[in-house]
């Protein structure tokens, strides 16, 4: 028996759907004039040369802190973290950026004599403070009795977290949380050795913090 069907029953080819939800290449170019030239392509915003220019001219600010005893005056970016204006405003590169999250402590300094970390903090909000790095310890050649107790004691193996390490047990042992091993560790855990020298970095705050 033949399975042909005659060309009645045949169903015509389908046409193609012009309300289909999907964008056709016209309206896609039609939708991308009117909004001038700020597309959207697989998800993604491309800003056209206008909003460029918008997202360019960043609101800044003027501050004035001491740094390390040196008084310093900058405009830079609102945005911009101490961390950041430390680093590549005052070539300051001591102080680490590890994490930039406030989650790993490399980036740890003394405002007004208390630790921050100095990826958190906007720079343009410390107008007249006073910020000490771990550049700022040294009096000369003469190093900070905890920067020689790190040595003494091989508290440190790569040596990317030690300035914030440094820079925390100073701000520790001026707070006076050094009662034992254990009260150092609590008011340090906010430093991570990723190396796992914390025996020998607390060993060197307890020793500094008892030849004071």
């Amino acid at each position: 028996m033949s399975l042909d069907l005659p060309e009645s029953a045949v169903p015509p080819p389908a046409e193609s759907d012009e309300s289909s939800s999907a964008p056709t290449r016209r309206t896609f170019i039609a939708t991308s004039t009117a909004v001038g030239g700020a597309v959207v392509a697989g998800g993604t915003f491309l800003a056209g040369p206008q909003e460029a220019s918008a997202a360019a001219a960043s609101p800044s600010g003027r501050v004035s802190l001491t740094v390390n005893g040196t008084r310093r005056t900058v405009t830079v970016d609102n945005r911009t973290s101490l961390l950041d204006l430390l680093r590549e405003h005052l070539d300051l590169t001591g102080s680490k950026k590890g994490c930039n999250a406030g989650a790993c402590g490399a980036c740890t300094v003394l405002v007004d004599g208390q630790r921050v970390n100095s990826c958190l903090t906007l720079a343009v909000r410390l107008e007249g403070a006073e910020v000490t790095t771990v550049e700022g310890l040294a009096e000369g050649d003469r190093l900070h009795p905890l920067q020689q107790a790190f040595i003494d004691e091989d508290a440190f193996q790569c040596g990317y977290c030690t300035p914030g390490q440094i820079m925390s047990g100073v701000g520790c042992i001026q707070e006076g949380h050094t009662g034992s091993p254990e009260e150092i560790r609590e008011y340090m855990s906010g430093n991570i050795c990723r190396c796992g020298c914390y025996i020998k970095i607390v060993r060197a705050v307890e020793q500094t913090a008892a030849r004071k």
